[in-house]
């Protein structure tokens, strides 16, 4: 899972919480609602939320974890790393001639 950059988040996030405020503290003005309305957007694409308080919410948890803490509470299970197994699988037969020698 590719992750944005926390820095970019954290811009993105101070962008929508001021257009948030000057939209509650002009709720009619159509310019304002719609530049809110597009940095909601933009929270959501970052964060891969389909609405923007669920998209601000994840970035806010983003922002105080780290990344593979914040990965493992999206995913609902412990985060471990990947088992590299080199050679074949244990307990299977493996032909080790040579194609020209068969």
């Amino acid at each position: 899972m590719l992750l944005p950059a926390k820095a970019e988040v954290g811009r993105q996030l101070r962008r929508y919480r001021a257009w948030e405020r000057v939209m509650l503290a002009s709720p009619g003005d159509r310019t304002v609602r719609a530049t809110f309305e597009d940095s909601g957007y933009t929270l959501c694409v970052l964060m891969g939320k389909r609405c923007a308080r669920e998209a601000s919410e994840a970035a806010e948890r983003y922002l105080r974890s780290s990344v593979g803490s914040y990965l493992q509470e999206q995913n609902g299970r412990p985060f471990t790393t990947a088992v590299v197994h080199r050679g074949p699988p244990v307990g299977v037969a493996v032909d080790r001639r040579s194609p020209a020698g068969r």
